[in-house]
């Protein structure tokens, strides 16, 4: 008899469990915004939307693979090239067609936000064209970081509050939603580099690769404290630099070896991206799918 009654009862648990409703492995987000810069927009990565074309947003971008992957249908990409975090809350200058503020885009019922942000409020574009000018005399020196020294630190550490004013913006306009800082991709490998391919000096190489890593920190660290998840592309792109082979890097050289924006990410690097946060967010595997991106 009890026998019986023990099979009965793992039946039933069984039967019961095939019959439970499968529970969601990830959140369902329903509004979906994207706030940032040319990181975030993905330049000359076909196809480029046109809304406004003077922003470079392409539909492969990292939040594009996010809304696929997650599957949300009302999803709004207001990143920018050349943004700061000045644009955020107020109307980018110099770009025809981004007439009010990326903030516009929030919403109560706003649910999910993404932003990357801070890269150039500490002057990538004018870091990287100095440093490769100063590398043509000097190709196995450190003439950036001699002409520098700890000023981008600075910069960095400059740009903390404006990146936490930006999370509280976010915050109080979407009192509800999931906020998700997404760090910067490798740009450079942690020492060597590809001179001349890559116009950056030998002893720059490591020099500038601390710099975003300081970023990237400083980013993680906004987050943290303001209560907002923290996805670093960083971390999972060793080998994917600019000096990497055409086939492997997710980030562009000077002289782009697939259709992106020299030094910024291609198709591959925003794929990655995407589907690292999506695994932040509890859908998909980075560890399995980046793999064979």
């Amino acid at each position: 008899m009890t026998r019986r009654v023990t099979v009965v009862a793992l039946l039933t648990a069984l039967v019961a469990a095939l019959l439970a409703p499968t529970a969601s492995a990830a959140p369902q987000y329903r509004n979906y915004v994207s706030l940032g810069d040319s990181f975030v927009s993905g330049p000359f990565i076909p196809l480029q939307r046109l809304d406004p074309l003077s922003c470079f947003k392409s539909t492969q971008n990292y939040p594009s693979v996010l809304a696929r992957e997650l599957k949300i249908a009302n999803f709004t990409d207001i990143s920018c090239g050349g943004a700061q975090t000045k644009d955020m809350a107020g109307v980018q200058s110099g770009i025809p067609g981004q007439s009010v503020p990326q903030f516009s885009a929030l919403k109560a019922t706003t649910d999910l936000v993404t932003v990357s942000i801070g890269g150039n409020d500490i002057g990538f574009s004018d870091i990287i064209l100095s440093c490769a000018a100063k590398s043509v005399l000097d190709p196995l020196g450190a003439p950036c970081k001699a002409s520098y020294g700890d000023e981008l630190a600075q910069r960095v550490d400059a740009t903390a509050p404006k990146v936490a004013a930006v999370l509280a913006g976010i915050k109080q306009r979407s009192p509800n939603a999931k906020i998700v800082v997404v760090g910067y991709l490798r740009i450079l490998p942690p020492s060597g580099g590809c001179w001349p391919v890559v116009p950056i000096s030998r002893g720059d190489v490591p020099y500038l690769d601390g710099v975003q890593k300081l970023l990237n920190g400083m980013l993680g660290a906004q987050a943290q404290a303001a209560g907002a998840t923290f996805v670093n592309p960083y971390d999972i792109s060793l080998g994917r630099d600019t000096c990497a082979a055409p086939w492997d890097k997710w980030v562009e050289g000077i002289i782009p070896t697939s259709i992106a924006f020299p030094v910024h990410p291609n198709a591959r690097g925003m794929a990655a991206v995407g589907e690292q946060v999506a695994a932040a967010l509890g859908a998909g595997s980075a560890t399995t799918e980046l793999a064979g991106v």
